[in-house]
């Protein structure tokens, strides 16, 4: 697997990757930040996997099924052809409760002949560190660890077991299945309950695209991202995780490898906001309620991260038995990133809460709750707004006055004033009213490179930063202001390379970053398109769409030359900025065509 050619699949208390040739190489179990079952993606000998081996093999195949998050991969052989419908069962269950077991199930639909196939099931619980052992019932497969922390998982299929275990060659005449579970059925699993279950889930997600909002423009793209971003959100919470992986790294054979599987403030308000706009308004109301229950107290600190579950401490440690993604070690687990200040988050959460007050203005109990902490949010911008953080790129050993952050806490302040305004809380809406021009002052003055004529990545200095692009979409400055417009395409200068755009080119703790980062390249293009270069940023936005794997799905980064995907995945970042981009391009696209069909008319 060369260019993270996998497909996710889920039901937001889980998901696995399964690769193009149909093999699991990813898989936590019960939930997404739990000790891995499979984790060949990590370790390709020692990892564990679940591959369906086909004897005579001609050729296979993979896709969606349109609308859903069920991934259907193909065999055709020289005795016959058939399909392995792969999904994390999720469905409303008997009185309207969310049926979303820590299952995975891969139905097997003959389509014609007899193939012959074996089962390659090797799970290795906990990260592949003790020993994991089988035992053979009469209903099921039951895998556990022999030695240290306590695990087991349980395989179920219409399949022969012992087959099954030694790896043999089975003859399929009939459609069939495979359930692993983390839990022991207590009903029986059979072929029926089994296709059941693939309907009601089948049915699930076609109602979820349903209600997405659609487009005439990239609707495919948007709907595929909008439902990876689904897939991304822990139901149990609220949470949105930043991508279902650890430590698949920025480059290959490089050490800038992290553990994404928690809930960023940042990533995962920029998220919700996008998920409003396509329709999708419950998850802003869970994920707010995620928020205020890590905020108990008043004077409670704000930390940019947590586990999916609301956890703080999220100590980092690495996993030396494992040799990493292609070779590239560390495999870490846990993110020390969690003990970083970053101003920035302060904005993207209060823009969130607005938005929150503008949809559900009806909400007092809540309401109030949010009063309290935009009130809390305020206090804390003013109180570091003025001093240096560690940024939206969470540089490690050294902090600086980035501007986006500086930016970032002018829209805190923005916000609360408006959301004061909403309350008819005019007294405070006063107040943080001065305060936002004395920090949007602060930037213009500060932030302005002569040298690269645009806003600079820190204050005093001439490097740029694609995260400023963000400057104008946040309302900070007009998209016809002369300096944004500079700053625009000096970032385009100054950063871009085939195509492709760094976050920064300055030196970090890692020394000079080598990849592209996906979400920085769709930036570009929006704010190309924004500022008049529309041929250009829809020619742009056309070929980074083609970077995607077979199934349009992007990791974090991107290889500059080979364009090969890199970096955890699949990405949140990258997917909300796909939709933005397409919305921003599709909607011009469409009043452009209902001026021309008006002109038409009118001759």
């Amino acid at each position: 697997m060369d260019n993270l050619d996998y497909g996710v699949i889920g039901n937001c208390q889980s998901a696995a990757l399964v690769s193009k040739n149909g093999s699991i190489d990813w898989l936590c179990l019960p939930r997404f930040d739990s000790p891995s079952t499979f984790g060949a993606l990590l370790d390709e000998n020692k990892g564990g996997s679940w591959k369906i081996e086909v004897k005579n093999l001609l050729s296979s195949y993979q896709h969606y099924e349109t609308n859903t998050c069920i991934l259907i991969t193909g065999f055709i052989s020289t005795e016959g052809q058939f399909e392995v419908h792969d999904f994390m069962p999720r469905y409303e269950h008997e009185g309207g409760i969310a049926y979303l077991p820590p299952d995975l199930i891969r139905y097997i639909k003959l389509i014609n002949g007899s193939p012959i196939i074996s089962i390659r099931f090797e799970p290795k619980l906990e990260y592949a560190a003790p020993e994991t052992r089988f035992k053979i019932k009469e209903n099921y497969i039951k895998a556990y660890t022999a030695k240290g922390e306590y695990d087991s998982i349980y395989l179920y299929s219409a399949l022969n077991l012992n087959s099954i275990a030694k790896q043999e060659w089975q003859e399929l005449r009939a459609d069939s299945f495979m359930l692993l579970s983390y839990n022991q059925k207590i009903l029986k699993q059979d072929i029926k309950r089994t296709y059941l279950k693939l309907q009601r889930t089948r049915l699930y997600w076609l109602n979820w695209s349903d209600k997405t909002t659609t487009f005439k423009f990239y609707s495919e793209e948007i709907i595929r991202s909008a439902l990876t971003l689904k897939l991304l959100t822990y139901h149990k919470s609220g949470a949105v995780l930043a991508a279902i992986t650890t430590s698949l790294p920025e480059t290959i054979g490089e050490v800038r490898n992290w553990d994404y599987r928690f809930c960023w403030i940042r990533d995962a308000s920029m998220v919700i906001k996008i998920k409003v706009k396509l329709g999708h308004t419950i998850s802003t109301n869970d994920y707010l309620k995620f928020i205020i229950g890590l905020l108990p107290d008043k004077g409670h600190k704000m930390q940019i991260m947590y586990g999916i579950g609301g956890e703080k401490n999220l100590v980092e440690k690495e996993l030396d038995h494992l040799s990493g993604y292609k070779n590239s070690k560390p495999v870490r687990i846990g993110n020390a990133a969690f003990e970083q200040k970053q101003n920035d988050i302060y904005g993207i959460l209060m823009d969130v809460i607005h938005q929150h007050f503008l949809l559900f203005p009806t909400d007092i109990g809540l309401s109030e709750e949010l009063w309290t902490i935009v009130r809390g949010i305020v206090r804390g911008v003013d109180e570091n707004w003025q001093l240096p953080d560690k940024g939206i790129w969470e540089i490690r050993t050294e902090d600086r006055h980035f501007t986006f952050s500086k930016v970032l806490c002018w829209v805190a302040i923005d916000r609360a004033e408006k959301i004061a305004l909403l309350l008819n809380q005019t007294e405070y809406a006063e107040k943080w009213n001065l305060l936002s021009k004395t920090i949007k002052k602060d930037i213009f003055e500060k932030a302005w490179s002569e040298k690269s004529q645009g806003f600079a990545q820190s204050y005093g200095s001439d490097d740029m930063d694609a995260s400023v692009l963000l400057m104008e979409d946040y309302g900070f400055i007009d998209v016809q202001d002369e300096r944004y417009k500079k700053t625009v395409l000096a970032i385009m200068n100054q950063l871009e390379e085939d195509g492709l755009l760094y976050r920064y080119r300055n030196q970090d703790d890692f020394g000079t970053p080598n990849s592209a980062f996906t979400i920085c390249t769709f930036w570009l293009i929006n704010s190309l398109y924004k500022i008049g270069y529309k041929k250009e940023a829809k020619s742009r936005f056309k070929k980074l769409l083609s970077y995607s794997n077979h199934l349009g799905l992007f990791s974090e980064d991107i290889d500059f030359k080979t364009k090969r995907l890199l970096g955890n995945f699949p990405q949140a970042y990258s997917h909300l900025a796909l939709i933005e981009t397409a919305m921003t391009l599709g909607e011009e696209e469409i009043s452009e065509e209902e001026q021309l069909l008006a002109t038409l008319l009118s001759d």
